[in-house]
Parts: structure tokens; C-alpha cells; sequence
């Protein structure tokens, strides 16, 4: 499988980053570790809360997110990691036995004016139920890197201008 770099993506570009089942063992487990929140770890008191029973943290929803990317898009890509996030945006709660599935969608791209060998692609990454209610958004602007001069690019842009 061929390498993708900056130059493969483009606005408008959509990518289907497959599905996930979620389990209740997942979600308590993640949240006894990073977000010990009752409606995260306790299905009776998570009943009395706002969310009416137990879901997955938005930190945790952010990591499988994260985890599909990677497993779907960035694996086999020249990404070079993020400056930070834009926006991450939670929209419904995630619950367990639910299978979610993920979706990236290309909105701009542009060239490094300081590093001319990586590029930024900004995405809006979205995280849906199995009927399609959006559950999570997240903008961000991946690196990546440029795809290699070939000799003769790399002789033309060093010949001087005729005019």
C-alpha cells in the first residue's frame, strides 16, 4: 500500500474510518483510570444524572475516535502528529453496547510557510450512532509530510527564470 502525503488530500474528501462496538466494561474501565464521574463508573447513580445512565467520557470518546483514525487514515500516512485541536465538540452521550462509526471529511489544506517539506490538512472528524446521530465532532489540523522533490522538480526549481 502506497504512503499518502500532504499532496493526496483535498477539500471535500470524505472517509469512511469504519465502526466500533463500545462495551460497558470499556467505558467503566476508562473512566476508573481518567475520569472517575459517577454517570462513567456507576449505572444507578449514573440513572439520577442529566444523561439518565451510564456513557463513555468525552476524553474516552476522543481516544477511540483517535484509535480509528489511526487504524483507518493515519497508519499509512506521512502524518507528523498535530499543533492542537480546534474544536471537539460533544453532541450525545456514547453508551454502552452502542457500535459507533467514524467518518473524516478534508476541509482545507495548505502548505507550511516555515517548514516547505510538511503541509496542514484540516478535518472535521465525526463520530456517529448506528442511526446516524451525531455524536462527537472534532476540527483539527494534522501535519504531514510533502511528498519528496523527483530529481527533475528539484533541477527546475533550482534553474534560474528566463524571462
Amino acid at each position: 500500500m502506497s504512503r499518502l502525503h500532504w499532496e493526496d488530500f483535498s477539500p471535500g474528501q470524505v472517509t469512511d474510518c469504519g465502526s466500533r462496538y463500545v462495551t460497558r466494561e470499556e467505558i467503566v474501565d476508562f473512566a476508573a483510570e481518567y475520569d472517575p464521574q459517577p454517570m462513567h463508573l456507576d449505572e444507578l447513580a449514573a440513572r439520577a444524572t442529566l444523561l439518565g445512565g451510564l456513557v463513555a467520557s468525552g476524553w474516552h470518546s476522543c481516544c477511540i475516535l483517535m484509535r480509528m483514525l489511526t487504524d483507518s487514515v493515519l497508519r499509512d500516512t506521512s502524518f507528523m502528529g498535530a499543533p492542537g485541536v480546534e474544536e471537539v465538540k460533544w453532541h450525545a452521550p456514547v453508551r454502552p453496547g452502542e457500535r459507533i462509526k467514524a467518518r473524516a471529511t478534508v476541509l482545507e489544506c495548505r502548505a507550511s510557510r516555515s517548514r516547505p517539506d510538511m503541509g496542514f490538512v484540516k478535518f472535521r472528524f465525526e463520530l456517529f450512532d448506528a442511526s446516524d446521530k451525531q455524536l462527537m465532532t472534532l476540527i483539527v489540523s494534522p501535519m504531514f509530510g510533502r511528498r519528496p522533490a523527483t530529481a527533475s522538480q528539484a533541477a527546475e526549481q533550482k534553474a534560474p527564470k528566463q524571462s
